[in-house]
């Protein structure tokens, strides 16, 4: 549920350091030009850094996947802070936010953003999710739904586990778990060199190395911790989309990725269709927008695509 690759089947199915702006001068500039300042908020007994885009555009709040970083959204933040604020939190358990032991429930991360919302004084907002970020984004608006304006779930948000060809949490437990980040630095930059040719870049080397950590070995590691990863699994099985989504009354748009030709007859490919119809039949006023012939990370690969879909959406009166 954040980045794993070219091929739709399996990023889907495995997931899914900076100073305080405040001290620093140089961000500061850096800030009002439109390059993203690294911040810091005390939110509950988070010590939660997010990233934020600065300007003066109504605000949109990014957050990312499973196992990702609130840096996912580097590339379309960029597009789209002509005319928004972006702010994308590194939310608990991740990146350089505290590795809290608890608190994975729709409920408390959900929480996380709205204490965010509060420290930036920001009342409303448009909400993105990406993959998993996308169920958070979903519970802040059914949690929380005078803060969440519109809501865009960024393949993501639908996953329904009981929808899947083997409905039982044995299955959804073994197709969900820990991806696979073994080897050293090169090792890791290399796989993904691979798995993301078409969309590779020195912007992409440096947003994947937010998302894990050297050990004392030398060998990367996600910076979600196995526990806390566990916690989130079963907070998917235990609460999936039809708890949540008929709760959200703002209007929605759900950017799936659609699969490449040779895929589309798939069984992964139509039970994401069968998925995405779910979703669609619990919100109030949703619709969707597919973007094709894609991978699960829309951002990395179609970022202008993306970014398009989701500013005419949050533009409409």
């Amino acid at each position: 549920m954040g980045y794993h690759g070219s091929d739709n089947s399996d990023s889907w199915a495995a997931a899914v350091v900076t100073s305080d702006l405040g001290v620093c001068a140089l961000a500061d500039e850096r800030f009002h030009h439109g390059v993203p300042a690294d911040k810091w908020a005390d939110v509950g007994p988070l010590r939660m850094r997010y990233v934020d885009w600065g300007g003066n555009g109504p605000p949109v709040i990014a957050l990312h996947g499973l196992a990702s970083s609130g840096n996912w959204y580097d590339i379309v933040a960029r597009l789209l802070s002509d005319g928004y604020r972006v702010i994308a939190p590194d939310q608990r358990g991740h990146g350089q936010t505290t590795q809290a032991s608890s608190g994975y429930d729709w409920h408390t991360l959900a929480s996380d953003v709205a204490g965010l919302m509060d420290h930036e004084n920001i009342d409303y907002a448009a909400v993105l999710g990406h993959s998993w970020g996308g169920h958070v984004a979903s519970g802040l608006a059914a949690h929380f739904p005078e803060r969440v304006e519109k809501l865009v779930m960024i393949d993501g948000g639908f996953l329904d586990a009981r929808l899947g060809e083997e409905p039982t949490w044995e299955s959804f437990s073994h197709r969900v778990r820990p991806r696979n980040v073994s080897g050293d630095r090169e090792e890791f930059l290399g796989r993904l060199r691979t798995q993301l040719a078409e969309c590779w870049s020195q912007d992409l080397e440096r947003i994947v190395q937010t998302m894990v950590y050297e050990d004392e070995e030398g060998l990367i590691q996600d910076i979600l911790r196995p526990n806390n990863h566990a916690q989130v699994i079963r907070t998917m099985w235990d609460y999936p989309p039809s708890e949540i989504l008929p709760k959200v009354n703002c209007s929605t748009l759900i950017v799936p990725a659609g699969p490449t030709p040779d895929r589309a007859d798939s069984e992964f490919a139509l039970s994401r269709i069968a998925m995405v119809d779910s979703a669609l039949g619990y919100l109030k006023n949703g619709r969707v927008n597919w973007i094709p012939e894609t991978i699960h990370d829309i951002g990395y690969h179609k970022p202008q695509e993306l970014a398009n879909a989701i500013k005419e959406f949050i533009s409409e009166d």
